[in-house]
């Protein structure tokens, strides 16, 4: 893949790694509202790879594949964040989805049905339904969900300055871990099902249709529906309270 004068050919990687940027566009699309074109999410892709190809360099120790994917997805986001993709009305009715399934297990012990939480919100099914698949793009974690109330923005708070309060720990935290297994082996298997062919296999939104023998449209409801069963169960957890850390109080004599 290098030119006579020992450069990286640029025309041959744009065309051998094109259906690279699509498969990712593709995959992305299932953390994206439905207004979202995938055209113009390969579009971006494309302008990741061109910025791939032109910063790579062979002594960086990555496979260019590696590198590459990780400039597309780059290039990806940062189209996405020029725009408000995902509208504040259809956050609010996950948030109600997300406390409807709280209410709902803490009531039965159990996960509720799409039926339950259709009727809890007072909703027909379909139109229950119908909500799942335009907020198609609601995602596990927003920055938003570190924010205290009075806006003191959870990443600055626990700069990577503070020694004790490092981001990535904190995040990575290991309750956090565990209530997040638990609750995916809670979800109703055929939504477990979609989350394991989505996050592990890779497949995307159309792939996973044809496995399951539903239409595209419904593994998006599916998605989106494990997706607020998993934020309800993860800000419980963050909600109750945490001991603190630090040496044992000392016994009194």
């Amino acid at each position: 893949m290098y030119t006579a004068s020992g450069h990286m050919d640029r025309d041959q990687l744009v065309t051998q790694y094109a259906p690279l940027v699509k498969r990712i566009a593709y995959h992305l699309m299932a953390k994206l509202p439905a207004s979202v074109q995938v055209d113009d999410i390969i579009q971006n892709g494309m302008l990741g790879l061109l910025d791939a190809i032109s910063r790579y360099e062979e002594g960086l120790g990555a496979q260019f594949e590696t590198y590459a994917v990780q400039r597309i997805r780059g290039a990806m986001l940062d189209g996405l964040r020029e725009n408000d993709w995902l509208p504040r009305s259809l956050r609010r009715d996950m948030r109600r989805i997300e406390a409807a399934v709280h209410q709902l297990e803490q009531e039965f012990g159990r996960q509720p049905s799409e039926k339950e939480l259709a009727d809890a919100l007072d909703l027909p099914l379909a139109d229950y339904q119908k909500m799942l698949q335009e907020a198609r793009g609601y995602q596990l974690v927003y920055f938003e969900d570190f924010t205290a109330s009075d806006d003191d923005d959870y990443l600055e708070r626990h700069a990577v300055g503070n020694a004790q309060d490092n981001p990535l720990d904190m995040l990575m935290d290991q309750n956090m871990r565990v209530v997040l297994v638990r609750a995916i082996d809670d979800l109703p298997e055929r939504e477990k099902m979609v989350m394991g062919l989505y996050y592990e296999q890779d497949l995307n939104l159309r792939e996973i249709g044809e496995v399951l023998g539903v239409s595209e449209s419904r593994v998006c409801q599916l998605h989106s529906q494990a997706i607020a069963r998993l934020r309800s169960r993860i800000h419980g957890a963050r909600a109750e309270p945490k001991p603190r850390r630090g040496r044992p109080p000392r016994n009194s004599q």
